[in-house]
């Protein structure tokens, strides 16, 4: 059971890091592209992390991982370390894989949304739905049209900023549901 309370303790650190993300992003949106690249790929980096850990763990307690979760760990990792390694293609990274990074996390998140709703916490599996759902969204529009990402990505900073948060709370809450679950 130890081990399974870090887990709890690390999604609850990567809601809180999504939250402060998205405060920032909101507070200065017109550094979303240029100013923060490096912690938009740390975060990257760790919500991958997260994600694979998510696919080892599901996979010993109970046989069988969603994959989708390793995938996506895997493509978040790569993000994070692509914006990390070059920052000055951050701009170019950032409207590409940026999209990429939001609709796998969305993908990953969907695919074990099923363990908030065994552990009865019906307020925060559709929370969850509803919050990774608009970031599928979210990031079909900023990759189907990365120009009219990048031009007006004040504006888009705002939406990313507020879904950074609503994130960060799915996180938070997801690390509830499994503690108030054992």
């Amino acid at each position: 059971m130890k081990k399974y309370s870090g887990f709890v303790w690390m999604e609850l650190a990567v809601g809180a890091l999504l939250i402060l993300l998205g405060i920032f992003t909101f507070l200065r949106p017109g550094s979303l592209l240029t100013g923060i690249v490096a912690v938009y790929g740390l975060i990257a980096v760790i919500t991958g992390v997260e994600d694979i850990l998510i696919f080892i763990r599901l996979e010993k307690y109970t046989g069988f991982g969603p994959f989708v979760s390793l995938i996506s760990g895997i493509l978040s990792v790569m993000c994070g370390c692509m914006l990390l390694l070059y920052p000055g293609a951050g701009k170019w990274i950032m409207s590409l894989l940026f999209p990429v990074w939001f609709m796998a996390h969305c993908i990953s998140r969907l695919s074990h949304a099923y363990i908030i709703r065994m552990a009865g916490q019906k307020f925060f599996y559709y929370f969850s739905l509803t919050v990774n759902i608009a970031g599928l969204v979210l990031g079909f529009l900023m990759f189907f049209n990365p120009m009219l990402t990048f031009m007006t990505m004040r504006f888009m900073g705002y939406v990313v900023a507020v879904y950074l948060i609503l994130l960060g709370i799915d996180s938070i809450a997801a690390a509830i549901g499994r503690r108030d679950s054992r």
